[in-house]
């Protein structure tokens, strides 16, 4: 009779462990290629949401610029402020009035609007008046966060200005740039025409 080896079924103790080895090992490789694929996730929608923001705050600034006009307006003390746009001096960047056809009470006629642009810490906000004469401003619309610095630049018969109104006695620019230095893009600028100084 001879005697040879036994036939066996399964795995010894030994293979398991390499097997379960090897599944942990790429298991923890997958764990790390979903954890960076999310954290890339994260940062594309950040960075897609700062390029809205700053898509949605050129737009605005287009139209309000856009429709500016001649109207100056009187502050909330009742002071005239002999302008109807201001701007480069102190926290409020540039103040405008805005003609347009949307009203609060929605009737069919223009409206006139003060509207103000301003740096507060690093936040570029937004206030509208919806009144012209000592109105006070609605809640701010936060534009953009993350400025380290701010300015606008006032072109007129081809000179740049840094402040307006300017000493000559023309009432509104031929255009404005605004340039915006935002923590992660740099420096950004743009230029607007105004009509309304042409």
């Amino acid at each position: 009779m001879k005697i040879g080896r036994m036939k066996r079924d399964g795995f010894t103790l030994v293979e398991v462990l390499v097997s379960l080895l090897i599944f942990a090992l790429i298991a923890s490789a997958c764990v790390a290629l979903l954890s960076v694929a999310a954290d890339s996730r994260f940062a594309v929608k950040a960075a897609t949401d700062r390029l809205g923001a700053l898509q949605r705050t050129r737009a605005l600034l287009k139209a309000d610029l856009g429709q500016a006009v001649f109207r100056p307006v009187r502050n909330e003390t009742g002071v005239r402020d002999t302008a109807a746009l201001r701007g480069g001096e102190g926290p409020v960047l540039l103040s405008l009035t805005r003609t347009g056809w949307s009203n609060v009470s929605d009737q069919p006629r223009a409206s006139l609007q003060r509207i103000d642009y301003v740096l507060a810490g690093d936040r570029l906000e937004r206030r509208v008046h919806s009144h012209l004469d000592g109105a006070r401003a609605e809640t701010p619309q936060v534009l953009s966060t993350g400025v380290s610095a701010a300015r606008v630049v006032f072109l007129s018969d081809g000179i740049e200005r840094p402040v307006w109104p300017a000493t000559d006695q023309r009432t509104m620019p031929d255009a404005v740039r605004v340039d915006l230095t935002l923590e992660g893009y740099g420096a950004v600028s743009q230029w607007f025409a105004l009509d309304a100084g042409r």
